[in-house]
């Protein structure tokens, strides 16, 4: 109910945990646990990792939802966590070629 109660007076200070995991010969990052505010969009982790992996925006790189799909940028964090979070955490695969449909 105290959750419930926070996420209605400070939505900002709600985070999720998001897991990066490295895909084919993709950089490997040193920490693949972050947190991140729930009222960011997808479009705040591509940037981010750009940014952790140096990479230019002419650089490839493709994220995935669970290597299953690549969302939107601009999908909300707080509905993808809903649906296709695992065990507390967002995990989202990245890699330089595309790798799932």
């Amino acid at each position: 109910m105290d959750e419930a109660i926070e996420r209605i007076k400070n939505p900002d200070t709600i985070k999720i945990i998001i897991q990066l995991k490295q895909v084919g010969n993709a950089p490997i990052l040193k920490q693949s646990l972050f947190k991140i505010s729930r009222t960011h969009k997808f479009q705040a982790v591509i940037q981010f990792l750009r940014r952790e992996l140096k990479y230019q925006g002419s650089d490839p790189l493709f994220l995935y939802i669970n290597g299953a799909f690549a969302p939107s940028p601009d999908e909300p964090l707080d509905n993808l966590y809903k649906c296709f979070s695992i065990d507390g955490k967002l995990i989202v695969n990245y890699c330089t070629t595309a790798a799932w449909g």
